[in-house]
């Protein structure tokens, strides 16, 4: 496996003009998505909401909360936050699986990719509205530990106004995500709900330290947290950037006077090809169970809450499971290797030593197979080691697994294209040079 190492100094930004437009445009849009999560939901009453919410932890609620940027605990117009347009883009991959019209546009290039985004955006406009509207019925049956209601005035007046409320504010973010992908640095998508999580780092460092001084947590011990911290983000760094490249030789061929091919090249297997989908899929099932007994105060029930909490055995062993199902599954959806073979058979590529075709795809299949293996027990490790730490250790460690894949994620995806906007421009500098003398 290799590993991409050279990311471009922040000192070389300095006098890109363009490169600082695209970041200052990145931050304004960023800063009005964060400036949206204060904004509140009429008719929700706070600190009711902000009492129910203290009990529930460990449950789907704070779980999507993370992913809303902290809106969802406070109702505000960004409640959903971006889950609705991932949802939706995630529901338009499956389906170009099973639909062949789906499959043929995605196959048509651009054209064919922008028809599926605005199939998506149609999507998250029907998903945010629904989840809005059941948001609002689970509010009105939300009161504080002391029974003080969440909802001062209940009726289908606020389930109607809430719910156009969310999905006017989920488009509006998914919006914020386009312009960023378009006017500023990186997925818009990724930025937003990394500014979500980032935003927690402040306050969970000030506390950390508060516990610290109040003895709560020993010196020592958070030495400790902290040194681990550091060669867990270090492992994600390696692994997210860690591929295997299999050698991709091009046949030479004659048309006329130009000679096409005899190059030799590689196709990037990443180690982690389905990303932070298989630990999100996987929580949101395991904690829905957990999120639906936290409202029914039978007996049975809370038993059955406390067999499936975060730190329990069944739960990290059923975790683990569904992370390595999901792996496979998405990795097989998001990469056809008899597609990639039938391209390389098309211009004229083949493997070393594989036959094209048919061949091909199985040798891809085969090798896309064992680093997927791999790929699912680093995923596994870093998502369930946040659980030991708080247990075990009896520290608190704010960012989780996915939460921490995520953030590293998008800090690497981030350098990496402003290494590229600083190769491309270089590149663009030197052409114009060779070309005035």
């Amino acid at each position: 496996m290799n590993k991409k190492k050279n990311f471009p100094s922040m000192d070389n930004l300095s006098g890109l003009g363009e490169l600082q437009k695209k970041i200052l445009i990145t931050f304004l849009l960023l800063f009005v998505y964060r400036l949206g999560i204060h904004i509140p939901t009429p008719g929700v009453n706070g600190d009711a909401l902000a009492a129910f919410f203290a009990q529930t932890r460990g449950t789907l609620l704070n779980f999507f909360d993370m992913f809303a940027g902290g809106g969802l605990r406070r109702v505000s117009i960004f409640a959903l936050g971006i889950m609705p347009y991932i949802s939706a883009a995630i529901i338009m991959e499956l389906l170009t699986v099973v639909i062949p019209k789906l499959d043929q546009l995605k196959k048509e290039g651009q054209e064919g990719y922008k028809k599926i985004t605005q199939y998506s955006r149609y999507g998250t406009v029907l998903i945010s509205f629904i989840q809005g509207l059941g948001l609002a019925i689970g509010l009105e049956n939300m009161t504080s530990p002391g029974g003080i209601p969440v909802v001062n005035d209940p009726g289908w007046f606020f389930r109607i106004n809430t719910a156009i409320t969310l999905c006017t504010g989920t488009v509006f973010i998914m919006w914020l995500g386009e312009r960023i992908t378009e006017k500023g640095i990186g997925n818009g998508i990724s930025l937003i709900i990394f500014a979500g999580i980032v935003t927690r780092l402040p306050s969970a460092v000030i506390n950390t330290l508060r516990l610290i001084r109040t003895g709560e947590i020993s010196l020592i011990v958070a030495i400790i947290v902290l040194a681990l911290a550091v060669v867990v983000v270090g492992a994600i760094i390696f692994f997210e950037t860690a591929q295997r490249r299999i050698p991709i030789h091009y046949a030479r061929r004659v048309v006329g006077r130009k000679v096409y091919g005899g190059q030799s090249t590689y196709l990037p297997l990443k180690l982690n090809t389905a990303g932070v989908i298989p630990p999100i899929f996987a929580s949101s099932i395991l904690l829905f169970p957990a999120t639906v007994t936290t409202f029914i105060k039978l007996p049975i029930f809370q038993k059955f809450n406390q067999l499936f909490s975060p730190f329990s055995i069944t739960y990290n062993v059923i975790y683990v499971i569904l992370i390595f199902a999901f792996c496979f599954f998405y990795t097989a959806i998001t990469f056809r290797s008899d597609n990639v073979a039938e391209n390389l058979r098309k211009y004229g590529g083949f493997i070393p030593g594989i036959r094209p075709g048919k061949k091909t795809a199985e040798y891809i299949d085969r090798i896309l197979t064992r680093i997927t293996f791999w790929g699912a027990i680093y995923v596994s490790a870093v998502c369930v080691l946040p659980k030991i730490l708080i247990k075990e250790l009896n520290v608190p460690f704010y960012f989780g697994g996915t939460s921490l894949l995520i953030v590293v994620g998008v800090a690497i995806d981030v350098m990496q294209r402003i290494e590229s906007y600083l190769i491309n421009r270089n590149y663009e500098g030197l052409v114009k040079k060779v070309a005035k003398r």
